[in-house]
């Protein structure tokens, strides 16, 4: 929605508001039912912003704005995105169609967009401006729909991404401007029923024949049939299969085939069987599918040959000789998708806070004298305890996610550690903190928050799936901590200052937390970056002594971190809290002093306490005497009351359109009269 149609709506909405009648006086002697409720909008009620939400938003979204507004009026201009919901237009899928139909629909949207020129350049135009450029877009579409997402997720990045940085030029040539134009649909085939995160462990064989030239590629059992893959069930044309390589009885490890899977007229090739995954809890607009592969063969010449390759003879060559090293090359671009997840989780985010405290504006609940108003939802200390911590940490992440993908795109084979280190700690993070939000925006918003036009429920579902795929949340945490020991170990070893990830911190001594802990301290820059490295250095110090010391026991360095997991995960968190602070509080300090940079350091301060009260290893390691968690807690509560006057303007921030929020963040009375009811 453009600024022009933006104040219209607004206009039409205040208006109805400013024409409503004024209940008749009734003398003091009369019975009378009281006066029916009515809606306020917020941006009456509400003091005006104290601070330019244009430049608070060019903080949040780091890049591209332009680009992001154009594809929402893109979206917001085609039926094939809007939809009647509470007698208002809104741009938001149908959730209520079948699942064929949701998948079509997806389908349309896809060639819409694509008729539009949104793809130009997306896999054909190198360079980190246009990458941002389409991380960008990529993030505006999710916030319509996270099936449209997938679908462009799978087809660009996964199947597009696998041919940019696997392949090598016969392959770009052969298939990235055809990817980009759509004539090609690719999916990727890596996950297996019996394999997911554990990559290296996959069961697909592909066997290589030196009489034809080719791969012979085949299921060998029912584990190894690929699981889950978006595309497969219905549309995709080609795929990339991940498998084990055989050559002359020699395991080589996981490689990736290009494949052709359908027939332009969508006929399902030989040797290829393909099972649907059926209805799922969320992301219906995409075709999940089972593959099976009995004897296929591919052309020599379809192996993705930027790491390894094989020669006509059968000879396997490749310039990284050690074997894990090797794999870890193989796998890095696959960071991209992580990347992609951790900022979208951020903007679905925004999108329930921004649907959830617009309602909490409007809505009242009891009053707290006898013949008094109700009071708004948000004026409730219980409710801004509810939101408004949540809305410091998606801004928070905001920067975190900004980092990430600046980082991403002027990435070198040096950077890749860090960036798998980084993506990794955040995708965990992002998207726990984005399952959390949506149940609380939720319940915030009440029976509302039950209906699937209002959004917030129904994407729950939605983005479940984001705590497991590209890596179950959890498992990346610990790769975050085994990263993290490993840098402790160099350095010990090597007898030199740790350098990058953040650590420098650990070069210097023990930081001393103060034992009165006043409001000024609470929220001073360096109480917090004090307090958030003495949790992080304290926690590797334990978990490398504990891994150490069950070596020295007997156990193997691998059974010693499993059985060290809590250590681990505290450590993960940790580094990620500690890392998704630092970002925060270097977009605070590039700010001109004046009202934006007051209302950033009341959000770096409740990002922080927050997270200092939500985790008890500052208790139970000793970093804070209860006396002093309990001021925390008490801090946490004024700062509710502190950016209470600004929610509505931080939440504009977002820049998220009207179109794309629900009926519920406007005019939920009008939305739900009569007068609407069957005229969807």
């Amino acid at each position: 929605m453009d600024p022009a149609e933006q104040i219209t709506r607004r206009t039409s909405v205040l208006s109805r508001h400013l024409r409503q009648p004024t209940p008749h006086s009734i003398s003091s002697g009369e019975l009378a039912a009281s006066p029916c409720l009515h809606y306020t909008p917020p941006e009456l009620s509400e003091k005006p912003a104290t601070f330019d939400t244009r430049e608070l938003r060019r903080v949040l979204d780091g890049h591209d704005v332009e680009i992001r507004d154009w594809l929402f009026r893109l979206m917001e201009g085609s039926p094939l995105f809007r939809r009647v919901a509470g007698g208002a237009v809104f741009a938001a899928p149908d959730y209520n169609q079948t699942m064929e139909q949701q998948r079509e629909a997806t389908m349309r949207r896809i060639g819409y967009l694509l008729d539009n020129g949104a793809f130009d350049g997306w896999l054909t135009r190198p360079g980190p401006e246009s990458e941002l450029r389409k991380f960008a877009a990529f993030e505006a579409v999710g916030i319509y729909d996270h099936s449209l997402a997938i679908k462009l997720g799978v087809h660009f990045f996964l199947w597009g991404g696998a041919i940019q940085f696997f392949g090598t030029k016969r392959h770009h040539d052969k298939w990235l401007k055809d990817t980009e134009n759509y004539l090609v649909k690719g999916c990727f085939a890596m996950t297996e029923l019996g394999h997911g995160s554990n990559v290296r462990g996959i069961e697909t064989i592909a066997t290589y024949d030196t009489n034809s030239g080719e791969f012979i590629i085949n299921t060998p059992c029912e584990s190894a049939q690929k699981y889950w893959i978006g595309g497969a069930a219905k549309h995709a044309t080609h795929t990339i299969i991940f498998s084990q390589l055989h050559i002359n009885g020699t395991n080589q490890g996981v490689h990736a085939f290009i494949a052709q899977i359908r027939d332009a007229d969508g006929n399902v090739c030989p040797n290829i069987r393909i099972a649907d995954c059926g209805h799922k809890i969320g992301l219906n607009g995409v075709d999940n599918g089972r593959i099976w592969f009995d004897n296929l063969r591919v052309p020599r010449e379809n192996l993705l040959n930027s790491v390894a390759d094989v020669l006509p003879d059968g000879t396997y060559v490749s310039a990284i000789k050690d074997r894990d090293q090797r794999f870890a090359a193989f796998l890095a671009p696959l960071t991209s998708g992580r990347v992609n997840i951790a900022v979208n989780a951020v903007y679905i985010s925004k999108l329930g806070l921004s649907i959830a405290t617009r309602y909490a504006l409007t809505r009242r609940a009891f009053s707290t004298t006898p013949n008094g108003p109700e009071v708004l939802l948000l004026d409730y200390p219980s409710h801004q305890r509810r939101l408004l911590p949540l809305i410091a940490k998606t801004c928070a992440m905001s920067s975190a996610g900004n980092f990430l993908k600046k980082v991403y795109v002027k990435r070198t084979p040096s950077t890749n550690k860090i960036i798998h280190v980084y993506s990794s700690a955040f995708k965990a993070m992002h998207t726990w903190h984005n399952m959390k939000t949506l149940q609380e925006c939720r319940e915030a918003c009440g029976g509302q928050g039950l209906k699937t036009e209002n959004r917030v429920g129904i994407l729950k579902g939605e983005y479940d799936v984001q705590s497991t795929f590209e890596g179950d949340n959890n498992i990346l945490m610990q790769q975050v901590s085994k990263a993290l020991l490993a840098e402790y170990i160099a350095a010990q070893k090597k007898k030199k200052p740790f350098k990058g990830l953040g650590l420098e911190h650990m070069n210097y001594p023990s930081p001393v937390i103060p034992s009165n802990l006043t409001r000024d301290v609470l929220r001073s820059i360096k109480f917090q970056t004090d307090i958030f490295c003495l949790r992080e250095r304290d926690l590797l110090n334990r978990f490398a002594s504990e891994v150490s010391q069950l070596q020295t026991q007997g156990a193997s360095k691998e059974n010693a971190m499993i059985l060290s997991y809590q250590l681990a995960e505290e450590l993960g968190r940790a580094f990620s809290e500690r890392s998704i602070l630092q970002t925060f509080m270097e977009d605070e300090i590039n700010l001109s002093t004046g009202p934006l940079k007051e209302v950033m350091g009341l959000l770096r301060s409740m990002y922080a306490l927050i997270c200092i009260e939500e985790d008890a290893s500052f208790l139970r390691y000793g970093h804070l005497s209860p006396s002093n968690d309990a001021l925390i807690r008490k801090e946490v509560m004024k700062l509710c009351s502190d950016l209470r006057p600004h929610a509505l303007s931080i939440i504009s921030s977002f820049g998220i359109p009207d179109a794309f929020l629900a009926p519920i963040a406007f005019d939920w009375i009008e939305a739900n009269s009569w007068p609407h009811v069957n005229t969807e």
